[in-house]
């Protein structure tokens, strides 16, 4: 009875009844009113109960009894495709119906890890006595020399060569050809854009992609696979582009919206017009295999050479290897930016300023905003003054990756209550400082998706040119430093000041450097006198360096590598807070020596405390002193976090290694990993797959799961 009302219901009633309802005020017309209402909830309810019937329209409350009928088991909600169990209940019954086959299995690991994926069926690969009956001419004994991609996809996930037979369990040994052998490939490093870039300038003909001036591989921008059945192509997932599939393939990678382009005075080079060279150093700052007719390009170092000099705007698009989307870059940052506020201005460069510092010098007394809406490189050298209460914002457009290459130390002053935020820029060559000058009262200096590069700035190999340099200085009390998404170098921050990190990396370059202190403290070995620094505050956060910090209200599921300096070190402790009963430490790793405010579930002292009470339960006796001595040291000598590098600018910067100690790797509170990666649940992401792979296997089968990158 679907379209049921009050009025057609009132309107059933014999003529005579309705006027005298009217003439009596309409207290019949009323009731029904509300009878019509209750048949309205009714007639609600009864279509809802049979949208209840179908996954797709059904509420949300009912999806796990729909999914409960059919046996679905559910994971970690922290693939965008497994977030809500709607889709993956939808597509349970598909994915049983294809239950075994290589693109099912293929699918199902994007979809619960969230990373590109590729499977292998290793029984394909084993080199076999040939059955004259089924021939199988691709499956040779010995590679043909001539052909170079199948020697270039050897021990990858693309090997197509014939291999002898590994007998060693995939899943726990590693071994890979066999005949019940399933590979699962996974990528986890993303495949960042970088559009219209301009590139670092070696001299007239010479560029490399990346702005910074290093070496660095271009990957791939993946395409998306256009049917369900068909398995990974190297074009289909984030990976370094090596020469020989760039010079094979050019077509397929570089052009407009593709991995690279490169353009000149806003007019984009064709295909033609490039050619794939191996630009490696050949001695006296030269480089090989000049180019004299064509535009020669090196993926494999991110090099540009061009056969007559360049006078032109010489601009690149290419994408590069992160982990995650922190230290600025053309993801999506634009739901935190600040609005301008009456009296404020927004100020765009180079559109309505042509440098950063005149935009800077424009903006009036009540503060403003300055954005940078292309993704040059800015050479400059910055100081920003801000009036009494007011506010400035200098950052990157959403969508844009500046870099500003400081003359000097950008100084950053402001009259009392005044804030400041930095948001999207890369800055290198020198750091930023809040100096003590008279009058100065900047009340909160905001960092967001920033990077001070650690080192200041780097050699091409990515080398720091000064390990454990300065990125960040405050000279004055009563300062709030908020850092959220960033990457950089040491920091000295006077006392009366305090420092929050978020999901950012603080970086000096070795365990032995400071990477906090006080104004004045020196990059290595620690002195008696040395001052500590401001409050520390940390939420997943990796920190590279020794700390010394007035007090540490809140280290939460970070990591804290630092150790003294073997040569001879004043400090007592590599971590150290001055006032130590205020604060804590909680799922954390810290150097076992540090001297702090108390600890929960911390390493190694988590394990520690674990193996001597298993201990002491096996000998049913308390452990003397030598025997937990013992284990404190085999414990403190294992339990290393162990990175991919710790070298800013290569693709694996501070990603854990996956022979990392696991209560590392899973020692956060919600056991994904400690530090600045913890976000990206890398361990439930692994949890989810094995769970699948249990359900999806088909009998006899057995699955590896190797990780690309």
């Amino acid at each position: 009875m679907t379209g049921f009302d009050a009025e057609k219901l009132y309107a059933l009633l014999p003529a005579i009844h309705r006027i005298r309802d009217a003439e009596q005020g309409g207290p019949l017309k009323a009731l029904l009113a509300v009878v019509a209402e209750q048949v309205a909830v009714l007639e609600e309810d009864l279509e809802q109960s049979y949208d209840d019937l179908f996954i797709e329209t059904c509420a949300d409350w009912v999806t796990p009894y729909i999914g409960d009928l059919i046996g679905y088991r559910p994971v970690h909600g922290v693939a965008e495709a497994v977030s809500s169990p709607r889709a993956e209940v939808a597509n349970t019954i598909a994915y049983r119906r294809r239950k075994g086959t290589a693109a099912m299995l293929e699918q199902l690991a994007r979809d619960v890890t969230g990373w590109p994926a590729r499977v292998v069926e290793y029984f394909e690969l084993l080199g076999t006595t040939q059955y004259m009956n089924h021939l199988r001419p691709h499956n040779r004994a010995t590679p043909d020399l001539r052909h170079w991609e199948p020697l270039e996809r050897l021990d990858t996930a693309f090997d197509t060569l014939a291999h002898s037979i590994d007998v060693r369990s995939i899943a726990r040994a590693g071994g890979r050809f066999n005949i019940p052998n399933i590979g699962i490939f996974l990528w986890r490093l993303k495949a960042q854009a970088l559009t219209e870039a301009e590139p670092s300038r070696v001299d007239a003909r010479r560029y490399r992609f990346n702005p910074l001036g290093i070496d660095a591989p271009l990957f791939t921008r993946p395409e998306t696979e256009a049917v369900i059945t068909h398995l990974a192509e190297p074009i289909n997932v984030p990976e370094p582009i090596s020469r020989r599939v760039l010079d094979a393939y050019l077509e397929r990678y570089y052009g407009p919206g593709l991995s690279l382009l490169i353009s000149v005075d806003g007019t984009p080079l064709e295909a033609d017009e490039v050619r794939v060279c191996n630009l490696s150093d050949a001695g006296a700052g030269a480089w090989a295999h000049q180019p004299s007719d064509r535009v020669a390009i090196d993926p494999v170092l991110g090099r540009i050479a061009f056969p007559e000099d360049q006078d032109g705007d010489v601009r690149v698009s290419f994408h590069h290897g992160f982990s995650a989307d922190i230290g600025g870059g053309e993801y999506e940052r634009a739901a935190a930016f600040a609005t301008a506020l009456p009296g404020q201005v927004l100020l765009r460069v180079p559109d309505d300023r042509p440098t950063i510092q005149a935009a800077l010098d424009d903006l009036p007394a009540a503060g403003g905003i300055v954005e940078i809406t292309d993704n040059r490189r800015y050479g400059e050298t910055l100081s920003i003054a801000v009036g009494a209460g007011a506010s400035v914002e200098l950052r990157a457009a959403n969508g844009r990756r500046p870099v500003v290459l400081l003359g000097d130390t950008l100084a950053i002053t402001g009259d009392a209550d005044a804030a400041v935020t930095l948001d999207g820029l890369v800055l290198a060559d020198a750091g930023i400082r809040v100096p003590d000058t008279p009058g100065n009262g900047l009340r909160a200096l905001t960092l967001r998706h920033c990077t001070l590069v650690p080192g200041q700035s780097l050699a091409v190999d990515a080398t720091p040119a000064v390990p454990g340099g300065i990125s960040l200085e405050v000279l004055i009390a009563d300062v709030g430093v908020a850092m959220q998404d960033c990457i950089l170098g040491a920091l000295r921050i006077h006392e009366g000041a305090s420092v929050t990190g978020r999901r950012s990396i603080l970086d000096a370059h070795q365990p032995t450097h400071v990477v906090l202190a006080g104004p004045g403290v020196g990059a290595g070995a620690g002195a008696a006198d040395d001052p500590a620094g401001g409050d520390l505050t940390l939420f997943d956060c990796t920190v590279v360096g020794k700390v010394f910090a007035g007090a540490l209200p809140l280290v939460s599921d970070s990591i804290l590598m630092a150790a003294l300096d073997p040569a001879g070190d004043a400090w007592p402790a590599p971590v150290r807070a001055l006032r130590r009963q205020q604060g804590c430490l909680r799922f954390s790793f810290v150097p076992i020596s540090a001297i702090g405010p108390r600890r929960f579930r911390c390493q190694p002292d988590l394990e520690i405390a674990r193996l001597i009470e298993l201990r002491e339960n096996e000998i049913g006796a308390p452990l003397d002193a030598a025997a937990r001595a013992t284990i404190r040291h085999r414990v403190v000598q294992r339990m290393l976090p162990a990175f991919t590098t710790l070298r800013y600018g290569r693709p694996g910067y501070a990603q854990l290694l996956l022979s990392a100690p696991a209560e590392i790797r899973q020692g956060a509170e919600d056991e994904a990993e400690m530090g600045v990666f913890r976000s990206l649940y890398q361990p439930q992401r692994a949890s989810n797959l094995a769970v699948r792979l249990e359900e999806y296997l088909r009998f006899g089968l057995e699955a590896g799961v190797f990780y690309a990158t």
